[in-house]
Order: C-alpha cells, then sequence, then structure tokens
C-alpha cells in the first residue's frame, strides 16, 4: 500500500496532505505525484506515469480530479490506527462488549474477561458505516461547538467587565472613606483649636491681671519713694490710703491665684473606630452572580408574550419617537437611539427612562463597543457623517470622542478592533481611531444613495450582514466582501434594523412588511417570521435579543412605545 506523503504546510495549521511520486521517492528525489495506480498501489508524478502506462497498459490511474479514489495519507492513517491510551501501539482489535477499539495492551489490560474481542480486519467485514453521514454529523456538532464556544468568549468579556467595573467601585469605596476620615480628622481637629483658642484666652486674662496688677504696685512704690522725707501731710495721707487700699486687692488677689493650675492638652483616640477597623478584612464582599441564560441552538425562536413601554419624555417637544437603534450592555442597561428627538436615551429594566444624552446630529444606528460604552452614527449631510462615542458612568450617559467620516454614516457594528459602517452604497472596514482599512463592498445600483441600510458581524467575526432596503435582500459577506449569500422573502420588505445574536441567530426587521423574521446563522434561508402587523408591529426599525431576559426588544418608527416580546 502506498504510504509516502507529505504536508505542504506547517504542522500546527489546517494542513493540506499531499504525496510523493513512488519511483522518485525511492531515488531520494521529492516530486509531488499526479496520479495514483490502484493496481501497484503506487503514486507517479508526470513524468513516472508515461513508462508505468507503456509497461501497464490496461491499469488505471487517477488524476487528482479523482483524488477521492486515492488512498488516504500515511499522516491520516497514523492519526486513525493510533490507541488514544497507549501512543505507540496501533489499534488492532475491537471488543464487542465494550465497542472499543483496542491495541495489543488495551486488550491484554482492559478486556481479558470480555467473551467477544475481535481482530477489527474480521469486525470490518461486512457493509461499511456511511462515513458521510457522520461526518455531516460532526460538522452539525462542530457548529454547536462553535456556538458554545463563541458563548464562552461573550461570558469572558462580561466577566472582565464586571471585575474592571468591581475595581472600579473598590476605589471608589476606599475614596469615599477617605472622604469620611478626612472630615473625622477635621472635627477632631478644629475641636483641638477651639480647646485651645478658649484656654490661651482664660490664660491671657490671668496674664494681663497680672501685668496690671505688677504695673500699678510699681507705680505707687514709685510715688511713695518720692514723697517720703519730704514733709507733705496731705501727699502722705493720700499715699497712705492708696497703699493700703491698693495691698487689700493685691492680698485678695494672690489668695484668689494661691493655687496655680497648669494647663496641658492630650489626646484620647476613640478605640471602638480603631478596633471596628481592625477587624474588618476588607472594604467590603464579591459576590458571585449567576444567571441561567436560555441557549438556544438552530431552532427558531418562539414568540410567547408581548409587553408595550413609553419611552418618551415629558420635555420632548416632538411628542412622537421613533427607535432607531437598540443596544443592552453587559449590566442590562438598555440603551435606545431616538431619532426624531436627536438623543440616546438610558432604560432600566422595568424600560423606564432614566437618562438621556442628545446628540449634534440625527441617529441612524448603533452598536455595543465595550459593556459600558457604545458608538452612535449620525447623519451630517450626504456628503459627510459621524460616529458619537457613548458611556454609561454611574447611571449617567457622557459623550466622549467623536469621529469624522468623508461619507454618510447610516449603518454600524464592532468586532475586535474593527468598526464596520455602510454608507448607502458602500461598506467600509475602519480602524477603531478611524482609519480606513478597506472598502469591503459596494453597489451603485440603487436609485438612491439609502440603498444600503443597517450592518452586523457574526459572533466568530467571519461573516457581515448588510440589509438592502431597495432590492429587498439580506446579504451575507466574507471579510474579503465576497457574496456569501443573499437572501430574499415576501415577508421581508425594506429591510432594515438587523441583530446577530451571540450565539449566531440573525433577526431582521422588514420595516415597510412590518415584520421581524429570523434567518439561520448563513443568512441563507428563513427559520421562522417571528412578529407581525397582527402582533402590534408597525413599521419595526430596530431589534435587539435580551438573552439574559429572554426577549427581544422591537423598536418602531413614529411612536413612543417600544414593544418587548418574551422569547420561550
Amino acid at each position: 500500500m502506498a504510504t509516502f506523503s507529505q504536508s505542504t504546510v506547517d504542522k500546527g495549521s489546517d494542513s493540506i496532505i499531499d504525496f510523493c511520486c513512488s519511483p522518485c521517492l525511492e531515488h531520494k528525489i521529492d516530486q509531488w505525484a499526479e496520479f495514483y495506480c490502484d493496481n501497484c498501489q503506487y503514486f507517479y508524478c508526470a513524468k513516472c506515469v508515461t513508462p508505468h502506462g507503456q509497461l501497464f497498459g490496461k491499469h488505471v490511474t487517477y488524476g487528482r480530479g479523482d483524488t477521492s479514489k486515492w488512498p488516504a495519507s500515511k499522516e491520516v492513517q497514523d492519526f486513525l490506527l493510533k490507541c488514544d491510551l497507549h501512543e505507540d501501539k496501533h489499534l488492532e482489535m475491537y471488543c464487542n462488549d465494550h465497542s472499543q477499539l483496542c491495541c495489543t495492551n488495551c486488550a491484554f489490560l482492559n478486556h481479558r474477561l470480555c467473551k467477544k474481542v475481535t481482530l477489527i480486519s474480521e469486525s470490518a467485514r461486512g457493509p461499511l458505516p456511511d462515513l458521510q453521514q457522520l461526518s455531516r454529523k460532526i460538522q452539525t456538532i462542530l457548529e454547536e461547538v462553535k456556538k458554545l464556544e463563541n458563548h464562552c468568549n461573550t461570558n469572558m468579556l462580561t466577566l472582565q467587565a464586571s471585575y474592571d467595573k468591581l475595581l472600579d467601585e473598590i476605589r471608589d469605596t476606599r475614596q469615599t472613606i477617605n472622604i469620611i476620615l478626612d472630615k473625622i480628622e477635621k472635627n477632631t481637629i478644629q475641636e483641638l483649636d477651639d480647646k485651645m483658642t478658649s484656654l490661651k484666652a482664660s490664660i491671657k486674662t490671668d496674664l494681663d491681671n497680672c501685668i496690671k496688677l505688677k504695673n500699678e504696685l510699681k507705680q505707687l512704690s514709685g510715688a511713695i519713694n518720692d514723697i517720703i522725707d519730704k514733709g507733705k501731710a496731705e501727699l502722705t495721707f493720700i499715699a497712705s490710703k492708696k497703699c493700703l487700699e491698693e495691698v487689700k486687692q493685691s492680698e485678695t488677689y494672690l489668695k484668689e491665684n494661691s493655687v496655680q493650675v497648669e494647663s496641658s492638652l492630650t489626646f484620647q483616640a476613640d478605640g471602638d473606630v480603631q478596633q471596628y477597623l481592625s477587624r474588618l478584612s476588607g472594604l467590603g464582599k464579591t459576590v458571585l452572580s449567576t444567571k441561567k441564560i436560555l441557549v438556544f441552538r438552530d431552532q427558531a425562536l418562539t414568540i410567547h408574550g408581548k409587553s408595550e413601554y413609553d419611552v418618551s419624555l415629558p420635555s420632548e417637544s416632538v411628542r412622537n419617537c421613533s427607535i432607531i437603534a437598540i443596544c443592552v450592555l453587559s449590566d442590562d442597561e438598555i440603551l435606545v437611539a431616538d431619532i426624531l428627538n436627536k438623543r440616546v436615551k438610558l432604560l432600566n429594566h422595568q424600560y423606564q427612562v432614566v437618562g438621556h444624552c442628545d446628540l449634534t446630529n440625527w441617529p441612524w444606528d448603533m452598536c455595543t463597543i465595550t459593556p459600558s460604552e457604545v458608538a452612535v452614527t449620525m447623519y451630517q449631510n450626504e456628503t459627510y457623517g459621524e460616529v458619537q462615542f457613548v458611556s454609561v458612568n454611574g447611571g449617567q450617559l457622557v459623550k466622549g470622542r467623536k469621529l469624522q467620516f468623508q461619507h454618510k454614516c447610516i449603518g454600524i457594528a464592532h468586532n475586535l478592533q474593527d468598526l464596520y459602517l455602510t454608507s448607502g452604497t458602500a461598506l467600509y472596514k475602519y480602524s477603531m481611531k478611524g482609519a480606513l482599512l478597506n472598502k469591503v463592498y459596494e453597489d451603485t445600483s440603487g436609485r438612491c444613495t439609502a440603498l444600503f441600510s443597517k450592518c452586523a458581524v457574526s459572533p466568530s467575526g467571519d461573516k457581515i450582514f448588510v440589509t438592502n432596503r431597495e432590492h429587498h435582500k439580506v446579504l451575507t459577506l466574507a471579510t474579503d466582501g465576497t457574496v456569501l449569500h443573499t437572501f430574499t422573502d415576501p415577508d421581508l420588505q425594506t429591510p432594515d434594523g438587523i441583530h446577530v445574536t451571540d450565539l449566531g441567530q440573525v433577526l431582521v426587521c422588514g420595516r415597510l412588511s412590518w415584520t421581524i423574521i429570523q434567518l439561520d446563522g448563513e443568512g441563507k434561508k428563513k427559520l421562522a417570521t417571528l412578529a407581525s402587523k397582527r402582533d402590534g408591529l408597525a413599521q419595526p426599525w430596530s431589534v435587539y435579543f435580551n438573552r439574559s431576559t429572554a426577549s427581544i426588544i422591537v423598536g418602531q418608527y413614529g411612536t413612543k412605545k417600544i414593544l418587548v416580546f418574551k422569547v420561550k
């Protein structure tokens, strides 16, 4: 059997196995084979197949157009024959009791007591299994595993976002405690200052009295010394009386202050505060929050129940709203873009408006950038467009940086570090700083410049979905602009808003057909018409699936109410 093969690319990648010409290899020449002879079980290059045909005219050779008739490569055979438990052994036996493939070691160690252990060559007799069917099943499972992988990646991003948010909350808590401690310190120092001022004032009063008394006694003593032996009776009489009075007052003052008090201040720290702080092991506790999320595979979603919520503001001059875009952030914070009122609004879990920010131009679309930030396209004019970044900080909407573009900006989608923008006739790919990477796709066949509306990226990032309003279709594009699929359906007229869930389900708004439809993950076929006019839809403009609440949120043209459909 021919066993010579080589890999045309490095190991570890999706290798393409090729075969060497058998005669050339015997002469130590590496030459790729172009033909295989089943009779000889040899491979031949274009040069060696000629003498082979001359010698064996009746042998049938199979070229590269019939590689299905070539044998499996050595790499494939080694992979299949290798025992999973004993890598240096080949599989040779099959245990019918346990339905397990065995090498000789496995048979000896684990299946000695089994009644029916046969050679694989004997077990392989009879009808061969349908490998095509098994291959299709593997592909189906691979798709499911890929969706689960996408979910895990999303969960990882959500977990990281919650970690970053908790870090900010811990630092904010520390800052709050610092502010409280600063205030306590200020109050304590103020108490010290007040006591110090009061004590100084008291001592200053005593000091002033002493100085006054001292000066009066000195002055009186000097006067007495001046009039001694002067023989002035009147002055002597007055001096004696004043002297006796001053002596009396001085003795009384000294008697009252015979016990001197020496003042000093000490500080007695609040032991309860120190003991309480010393008992703390942290500023708080980290609590694990989990929530069960409904995971739908390839089956169509099913609507069970509908609710309506008013998202208008009393101060708005335009009484109606038009919710042209919807996003749900990591903490189930809901953002809606209202084109008529030029606003982005923040909704709480009860779909009540709890915050908003005004935009300089009309918003057209919105996508999530980080777990707390979105990007909004804004219509400036037919030549220029803008993207405004808006973040949620402490329950408030805060406008961030703005990008300017030399074309109209309508639809927007984000994947990793790339922004996808539709201009009406083209799909562009930009960096997060606004640098043009390439024009992915363009179609100028429309009668208007708003041929393309919205866009969305698959969770794996390998497909971009674009709605074409004028031609009533949804395009599935590869990242290089190749059109993979084109979808049309009578239930989808003037498709506008489009959303791809974390698991790859594609939801599209039919604005003039008044429908929400679900496509498969490839954008090839319709799985279901989820809602229509009889469900209360009226020109749906935007759609978003909130996986944590298992609900579909729909924004509509010319109405202040959004619709929320529960999904089971």
